[in-house]
C-alpha cells in the first residue's frame, strides 16, 4: 500500500515538471508566465518562441502523462495482474496515477501551483488507457481547429467529446467517470477563454 502511494506521489511530481517554463528559460531566457497569455502550456510557448519550441513542449507534456501511467504500475503496484478483480484494481490505480499527473501539470508544486490547462498531459494518459478515445478527441480537436484556428474552443470541444466517445465505445465505467471529471476540469481551466470567446476577443493561433 505504501509503495502504491509513493507511485502516486511520483506521478504528481512528473506532472509538475514545468516543461514550458524550462524551455522558455533555456531557449530565450524569459519567464513564460509573464509573456503572452501567461500560460505555461505549449500554445503560449508556440506564440512566444515559434513552432519548434511549442511542439517540443507539447511532446514533453504528453510524455508527462504516458510515463507515469505506463511505467509506475509495473514497479509500484505490488501484486500480480492475474484475475479480473486485480485487473480492475490496476485500472483504478492507473486512473489515480493519471489524475495525479494531470493535477501536477495543472497545479505544479514547482510553480506555486499555477500551471497549464492539462490538455497535452490528458492526451498522454489516454494514449495508454484508451487510445481509441484519445484518437476521437484529436479528430474532434482538428474539426474545430481547422476552420477557427482557435486552440481553446478546439480543446474544449475535444474535452467534451472524450466521455461521449468512451460511452459509445463501451469503455469501462471507471474510465467514463474519469473523463466526465476531466471534461469538467477542462471547461473550468478554459473559463477565461470562454469569456473572451463570448466577447469575440479570443485570438486565433495564427
Amino acid at each position: 500500500m505504501l509503495t502504491s502511494f509513493l507511485g502516486l506521489g511520483i506521478a504528481y511530481l512528473i506532472g509538475s515538471i514545468p516543461t514550458g517554463y524550462i524551455v522558455a528559460k533555456i531557449g530565450k531566457g524569459i519567464d513564460i508566465r509573464f509573456t503572452g497569455s501567461g500560460n505555461v502550456g505549449s500554445t503560449n510557448v508556440f506564440r512566444t518562441m515559434g513552432l519548434a519550441a511549442g511542439a517540443l513542449v507539447f511532446i514533453l507534456d504528453v510524455m508527462k502523462g504516458i510515463i507515469p501511467v505506463y511505467f509506475i504500475p509495473k514497479y509500484f503496484f505490488p501484486a500480480p495482474f492475474t484475475d479480473y478483480q486485480m485487473i480492475q484494481n490496476v485500472l483504478v490505480y492507473k486512473l489515480f496515477l493519471a489524475a495525479c499527473a494531470i493535477g501536477g501539470h495543472v497545479w505544479p508544486v514547482f510553480l506555486g501551483f499555477k500551471g497549464g490547462k492539462g490538455v497535452a498531459t490528458t492526451a498522454g494518459v489516454l494514449a495508454v488507457l484508451a487510445p481509441n478515445v484519445v484518437l476521437a478527441g484529436f479528430i474532434t480537436w482538428l474539426l474545430f481547429f481547422v476552420p477557427t484556428r482557435i486552440v481553446s474552443i478546439s480543446s474544449i470541444a475535444a474535452g467534451i467529446a472524450l466521455p461521449v466517445t468512451a460511452l459509445i465505445l463501451k469503455q469501462p465505467r471507471e474510465i467514463i467517470i474519469f473523463l466526465v471529471i476531466i471534461a469538467i476540469l477542462d471547461i473550468y481551466k478554459h473559463r477565461t477563454n470562454i469569456e473572451r470567446l463570448l466577447k469575440g476577443h479570443e485570438k486565433s493561433l495564427f
